[in-house]
């Protein structure tokens, strides 16, 4: 079991695209301690609890050390990962040292290019301002952090660039595309980021990009995770600021299919996502397509695509795409465009 928690509604940078700005209804929410610790009380066995928000860093250090305190104490496994934007560590890095060094904690981080991603005072967060925190993070912590990239319409272009700068700083990057809620109220088209993907193993780039070497492994059923794993609400939860408890975090932000926390505190297990037929695949005839798992890992991408009658353009233009990701995974069959059924070469 993992933890998504978000203690925190509120951001020191202001991006276009942020998909948290609606978590709450109070901005100033934060969430309870007492709700991890019952969920650890409940799920002792929790590998990580991965804190984003809101940026993790708007809430003080002691904040993580309770929860240090509180794995220690109950001589728990939990590793605690930190996705942030790094600003407020570049700002006052001995703030956060001592937090960053700890064993249990992990930190993640995010960059793209563009105009989207802005700090506090609406200036471009630039390629010279993340190697500046990069650079902080590997002098001052001991690495370089891995980071997520969200692409939009508006970066579209600049996907290679990215992981060509995850491969000059010898990181992974995450090149996520962006689902529909927040501040974002269009999803970017699947099959449009599996093209990129295809693009960056064409270029020999997949080693230093994360979703790129999951989608050579899903069509060979090897295991997968986020935003790519059709189970995933059998072994993560998530915890919003003001408390309300879910099995996805981007259904989280959506404040859609709830789960009742207490229920599930008194010995209840539910798997809302798995077990709601509207998202169970994009239409019917995804079942007989060899792009099933490729397509329908997500349920908050099937949710996206369907409300913003995406699919069948995203359906013609992955059947165009499906005999170069087929190749990626190892398989030589091609599907006919526009129709279900495929041919062996």
């Amino acid at each position: 079991m993992d933890l998504i928690i978000k203690p925190t509604e509120i951001c020191n940078f202001k991006c276009t695209f942020c998909s948290s700005t609606q978590i709450s209804e109070e901005h100033t929410a934060r969430l309870d301690l007492n709700k991890v610790f019952a969920f650890l009380k409940r799920f002792p066995e929790t590998r990580t609890i991965i804190v984003n928000g809101g940026d993790p860093l708007m809430m003080e250090p002691t904040y993580y050390w309770r929860i240090i305190e509180y794995l220690e104490k109950n001589n728990l496994p939990a590793t605690i990962s930190l996705t942030t934007n790094l600003w407020p560590f570049f700002v006052k890095p001995k703030k956060w040292e001592e937090l960053f060094l700890h064993h249990r904690v992990g930190v993640a981080t995010s960059f793209q290019y563009g105009s989207g991603r802005l700090k506090g005072d609406y200036s471009v967060f630039t390629e010279e301002d993340f190697w500046g925190v990069s650079d902080m993070m590997l002098e001052r912590i001991g690495y370089r952090p891995s980071f997520i990239a969200v692409i939009t319409e508006e970066n579209e272009d600049t996907v290679i660039q990215t992981v060509e700068l995850a491969k000059k700083m010898d990181v992974v990057c995450k090149v996520n595309y962006a689902m529909a809620s927040g501040d974002q109220n269009k999803p970017y088209r699947l099959s449009k980021i599996y093209e990129k993907y295809v693009d960056i193993w064409k270029a020999g780039l997949h080693h230093w990009e994360h979703n790129t070497q999951q989608m050579m492994k899903r069509l060979k059923g090897e295991p997968t995770i986020c935003p790519q794993s059709r189970t995933c609400d059998e072994g993560i939860r998530t915890i919003q600021p003001e408390g309300d408890y879910y099995s996805c975090g981007a259904f989280g932000d959506d404040k859609d299919k709830a789960i009742d926390f207490k229920h599930e505190m008194n010995g209840g297990f539910v798997t809302p996502l798995r077990n709601d037929l509207d998202l169970l695949s994009l239409k019917q005839s995804c079942f007989t397509c060899l792009m099933f798992e490729i397509c329908n890992g997500c349920k908050k991408t099937i949710k996206d695509l369907k409300r913003h009658d995406m699919v069948e353009g995203h359906c013609r233009h992955m059947k165009q795409l499906a005999s170069d990701i087929l190749r990626v995974n190892g398989i030589n069959k091609t599907i006919t465009p526009y129709v279900k059924e495929y041919e062996e070469v």
